[in-house]
């Protein structure tokens, strides 16, 4: 089982619903609003590399869980649909998950997704 979280630029999040929502057999997902400072980089170089930027950026995290064999689909999925070709457009991070427990149910493993 795979963990995926994006950090994307609010405006990119109507693309990016409507593409994960044509994923079959992602079980869901989660967003939540999030301010974010990184170090300048790009091609106009604002800051030097090692500069923190001053300014804090909104953003959106996108979270999701996952069976192995779908986490490729979903990162490409979100990354095309994120996709600005400009500086900021995001991260996308792919840990493994050593267990899910599903509350309600008390299912473990895929069969909790």
């Amino acid at each position: 089982m795979k963990q995926i979280i994006a950090i994307v630029q609010p405006h990119r999040l109507e693309q990016i619903e409507q593409a994960l929502h044509g994923l079959d057999h992602l079980p869901g997902f989660t967003i939540f609003p999030a301010r974010g400072h990184t170090r300048g980089q790009g091609p106009h170089h604002a800051f030097a590399p090692t500069e923190w930027n001053p300014d804090a950026h909104d953003r959106l995290v996108v979270m999701m869980f996952c069976a192995d064999e779908l986490a490729q689909s979903v990162v490409e999925t979100i990354r095309t649909a994120a996709h600005t070709g400009n500086p900021g457009d995001g991260l996308i991070a792919v840990s493994d998950l050593e267990d899910v427990l599903r509350i309600r149910s008390g299912e473990r493993g895929d069969a909790a997704l």
